[in-house]
């Protein structure tokens, strides 16, 4: 007998595969954009000094939004110091990571770099130290075609057309006492209401993003959005949701049932945002914008001297090196996202290059792939049409942080002008092997196309400067249909991701 059984049925479908789940971060922040994207000396670098060997694994991990630029550092950004002439924009400091910004890269030079890599922006305003004025302007450099004051200053900067950015968010983590002009959730819910009926005054069309709590830890979740919400509820079209995961102290079993987690995050947000709606009255929903999620071992870098008397530029900051562990969460994280697609419409992985990243590049030297970068490109990949939430029978174990977890977790997607589709599956269990059965009888499937597991015998093992290919992909050739029946055997502590016709 199979040890966890799946269905798979056309009528469970939770909604469409959303391009933007496939988003990423780019902030000003350590290495990530100096040193990480832009680097003039390298050799693969272009006219605008940009990696073109980091922009290939960019397309290769299939990131689709890019929210910048930033994160905390944008709650002490002006914008008008990273527009025109290079050697004319001032050095300033960077209070979030103290550290010295050069403003060599700004929103034109980076939106060009958006056009290498196939992706859309996703701008951020600063409501940490600014406001609605400082909003607007930017909103009018940006978007407006020309005949304006500051159309027609970006025109004169070098790019004639409007880069015409949809996607806005007003501010970032604005309940945290380490952001820079950090409020209380009533004065945040105002300015954010005020800031985004000023903005759609200008463009009806915008899709706005208000700050949510900065994680589910806060003492105030829940009751932060409430607040938020009740004030900016018809202005805005998403509220963000923000989330990172550690192992701590040793429990690996804890740890692998992070997702756990994010699904009570998930579900407390939309039951939050769904009462304000029902409050007012309104005939809309607010959607979640998951704009930062990942691995990130937050405790190790505090303790560190990261951070120090020192201010320098682009220092190396939050340069996480991850395990197998580490890949087998993020692939769970992002089965969950994938589970919640009717409501989660756009997500973030945080952050894309060097910073907490599945990027990684050396001065001068090369670049490579983190075991994070590999349950991301495979199913940004393979996951398209529509989201199908799976019934799954599997044994359970008991956390210590999260409760009971099922030891296998999995969602499907299926694309009917392809007839094709993808099983992406965890297995948490530390010791056993587990024999999976699918049923996919209702999609004709005769073949698999691709069978593809991460794993090792070592769930700690890395890839590192050193050790660039240490960890990758290796096919499961255990995986076989016969009657409308798929069957795999998932290693320990593995991830896995399976195509079927």
């Amino acid at each position: 007998m199979p040890d966890s059984t799946i269905i798979l049925d056309r009528g469970r479908t939770v909604g469409p595969v959303r391009s933007r789940t496939f988003g990423s971060f780019v902030e000003h922040l350590g290495r990530c954009v100096y040193d990480g994207i832009y680097e003039p000396g390298h050799p693969t670098a272009n006219e605008d000094g940009f990696r073109l060997d980091v922009v290939e694994l960019v397309k290769e991990l299939g990131s689709t939004t890019i929210r910048y630029p930033g994160g905390n550092f944008v709650s002490g950004f002006r914008w008008e110091d990273s527009v025109g002439p290079r050697e004319q924009r001032p050095v300033r400091r960077d209070l979030a990571w103290h550290s010295l910004e050069t403003n060599q890269v700004g929103l034109d030079e980076f939106s060009r770099w958006l056009k290498l890599t196939g992706s859309e922006l996703m701008l951020a305003v600063n409501l940490g130290t600014r406001g609605i004025q400082a909003a607007l302007d930017l909103l009018e450099y940006a978007n407006h075609p020309a005949g304006t004051a500051l159309s027609d200053q970006r025109i004169a900067n070098g790019t004639t057309e409007p880069h015409d950015i949809r996607m806005w968010c007003l501010g970032n983590e604005m309940d945290g006492p380490w952001q820079t002009g950090y409020m209380t959730a009533d004065d945040y819910g105002k300015l954010a209401a005020r800031t985004a009926a000023a903005m759609k005054m200008a463009d009806k069309d915008l899709e706005l993003v208000v700050c949510g709590s900065s994680g589910s830890g806060m003492p105030t979740f829940g009751e932060w959005e409430r607040t938020v919400l009740e004030h900016s509820y018809e202005h805005v079209d998403y509220v963000s949701a923000h989330a990172y995961y550690q192992e701590r102290g040793g429990d690996l079993g804890s740890f692998l049932a992070s997702s756990v987690d994010m699904q009570y995050f998930i579900d407390t947000v939309v039951a939050t945002a769904d009462h304000v709606g029902y409050k007012l009255k309104s005939k809309k929903k607010v959607n979640i914008s998951f704009d930062e999620w990942n691995i990130w071992y937050l405790d190790e870098h505090q303790a560190s001297d990261e951070v120090n008397d020192e201010w320098r530029y682009a220092p190396r900051q939050l340069e996480d090196v991850y395990s197998v562990a580490d890949a087998v969460v993020l692939g769970n994280l992002l089965i969950t996202l994938l589970k919640n697609s009717d409501r989660v419409t756009s997500a973030s992985l945080a952050q894309l290059v060097n910073v907490i990243a599945p990027i990684m590049t050396e001065p001068g030297g090369g670049v490579w792939r983190q075991t994070t970068f590999f349950p991301f490109s495979v199913t940004s990949r393979l996951a398209k049409g529509v989201v199908l939430r799976p019934v799954i029978d599997s044994p359970k174990y008991e956390t210590a942080v999260h409760g009971e977890a099922d030891l296998v977790d999995s969602v499907a997607t299926y694309d009917d002008e392809s007839a094709s589709g993808a099983v992406f599956l965890v297995n948490r269990d530390q010791t056993e092997s587990r024999t999976v059965t699918i049923d996919v009888s209702q999609f004709a499937a005769s073949r698999i196309d691709e069978a593809v597991t991460l794993a090792d015998d070592d769930v700690y093992a890395k890839n590192t400067i050193d050790n660039q290919t240490r960890v990758g992909l290796v096919s499961n050739d255990s995986a076989s249909i016969v009657d409308g029946q798929l069957t795999v055997v998932l290693p320990p502590v593995s991830w896995t991701a399976i195509a079927f016709a």
